[in-house]
Order: C-alpha cells, then sequence, then structure tokens
C-alpha cells in the first residue's frame, strides 16, 4: 500500500473517526448474502509467464454489488458520508449527484450505486465489519465462468466481458442480479460496473521498489503493459488499464463496489490456547 494511500486513511479517520468503528445494519447486505470462495491462485497481468502464480487466501465476497438502496441506508445512518457532508477530500464533486434529496428515486434502488469513491466505499464496507476486496481476490472471483472456476480457455468468454466493455458509458445501468452466476455463484462481475478494490492503486506496481520510484504516488496505479503475461487477455489488460487512471476520490458515474471479508478461523470447543 502506498504512503499516499495511508496517509489518505490516516486523514479519514482524523476526519470521521467513528466511521471505522462503528458497524452498521444496513437492509439486504448481510454476511448471509456472501459466498465462500476457497483458497487458489491468480496469475499477475504484469509478470512474465514463467513467474509465480499469486496466492489468495480463502475469503467471503458479496454476491451481488451494492445497491443505491444500500447505500443510501449507511449515508441515512452516517450523515458524515451524505453528499452535503461527505469532506471533499475524499469525494469530487459529483459524489452521488445522480440521486436528488440524499436519496435515490424508485427506479435506481436496485441498481448498482456509483459516484462514491474509494474513500466511500471502503467506509460503507468497513461499517459493515467488512472491506473492500484486494485486486487479487477480485480478478480470481473474477476469472470464473458459469462453468468453471477458470473460464479464460473457454471458446467466447473474453468476448463477451470485451462486449460490455465496449457499451458506452452512457447505458442506462441494470438492476444487480439479473446476469447468470458465475461457478462461484456470484453475479455482475461483468457487464454491469467497474469495482473498486482496497489496493487499486498497486495493480500495476511490480513490487521491486527501486524500479517502482518513479511511479506516480498521488494514489495513481502505475501505467505499463510491456510485462503482461498474455497479451491476449484483453478484457484483464484493460481491467487493469481502467485502475491505473484511477484516484481515490474519484466518482465516476459507471464505478461501484462490493464488499469482501476475512474468514477468521472459529476455536474449537475443548480447544486449548
Amino acid at each position: 500500500m502506498s504512503a499516499a494511500l495511508l496517509l489518505g486513511l490516516a486523514a479519514l479517520h482524523t476526519a470521521a473517526p467513528t466511521l471505522a468503528a462503528t458497524h452498521l445494519q444496513v437492509a439486504n447486505q448481510s454476511v448471509e448474502q456472501m459466498v465462500e470462495l476457497p483458497g487458489g491462485e491468480v496469475r499477475p497481468l504484469y509478470l512474465t509467464k514463467d513467474s509465480p502464480l499469486t496466492p489468495v487466501a480463502a475469503f467471503l465476497l458479496d454476491r451481488l454489488p451494492v445497491t443505491n438502496a444500500e447505500f443510501a441506508d449507511f449515508v441515512q445512518q452516517t450523515p458524515a458520508w451524505q453528499a452535503s457532508q461527505a469532506p471533499a477530500l475524499f469525494v469530487e464533486s459529483q459524489y452521488l449527484s445522480h440521486w436528488l434529496d440524499n436519496k435515490p428515486n424508485a427506479v435506481q434502488a436496485k441498481q448498482p450505486v456509483t459516484h462514491v469513491s474509494w474513500y466511500a466505499a471502503n467506509a460503507y464496507c468497513q461499517a459493515q465489519g467488512k472491506r473492500l476486496p484486494s485486486v487479487s481476490e477480485w480478478e480470481y472471483a473474477a476469472q470464473a465462468s458459469e462453468n468453471r472456476p477458470n473460464g479464460s480457455k473457454e471458446a467466447g468468454y473474453t468476448q463477451r466481458i470485451l462486449a460490455w466493455y465496449a457499451k458506452p458509458a452512457t447505458a442506462e445501468l441494470a438492476n444487480v442480479g439479473e446476469s447468470p452466476a458465475n461457478y462461484w455463484q456470484v453475479q455482475d462481475l461483468h457487464g454491469l460496473v467497474w469495482e473498486w478494490t482496497q489496493d487499486f492503486n498497486t495493480a500495476l506496481v511490480t513490487g521491486e521498489s527501486r524500479g517502482d520510484s518513479s511511479l506516480d504516488q498521488g494514489l495513481f496505479c502505475g501505467s505499463a503493459a510491456s510485462g503482461s503475461a498474455d497479451p491476449s487477455d484483453y478484457a484483464a489488460f484493460m481491467r487493469y488499464g481502467f485502475r491505473s487512471s484511477l484516484k481515490a476520490a474519484y466518482t465516476l458515474r459507471n464505478l461501484g463496489f462490493r464488499c469482501a471479508q476475512d474468514i477468521v478461523a472459529t476455536e474449537r470447543q475443548g480447544d486449548t490456547l
């Protein structure tokens, strides 16, 4: 995680110290509506084909993106994140600009919430006792087709995703949950909105601090494609390219989010410390 992001998080806790500590009960979003994904591996896009795969520990992920109605419930309980109250440091002027009177209309209610910054999405997830998924977790879940944990080699799989990427950004958003569930029973990872990840700003960093010394540290990702492990995987390439353009305060009309959660092993009865 970059120094700039750490500073931003520190500022967030300073500006609104109760947000991270307060767990809210938001309608229609609970652990029961998450799915458990087993541990596995995902291939980093910007490494060579001989580079090791990135391990992904088992985790929980929301089945669906967060909706306008769910986020409206959150801002009602947390006025500091209402459009009129959210600090300019953490949100652009377009934050929740598609709502009227601090709430979505009936048509928007079941659509994925957009016009939300990374800070706002992160605060929402923390309020649920959750977090944003990491890039590796998101990519691991998203590589599944309807029938396989990894559908990248299925005929037409990448083409279907690219067809969505080619749609104009002005297209009307559909309701969440209208696309088929993938192998893990997660929906809308493709074809609805782009999604924030916890570590979006490090998505293209190689991990070699000396080599990354020229990267913009203002919550930008690094950007380069020369080391792509599989240039034919244009869909993944476009996702990484999109992340490379983001800053944490951005509030885009086609950028939403969902939450993840660590799997905490519970102590078995009779076990000793």
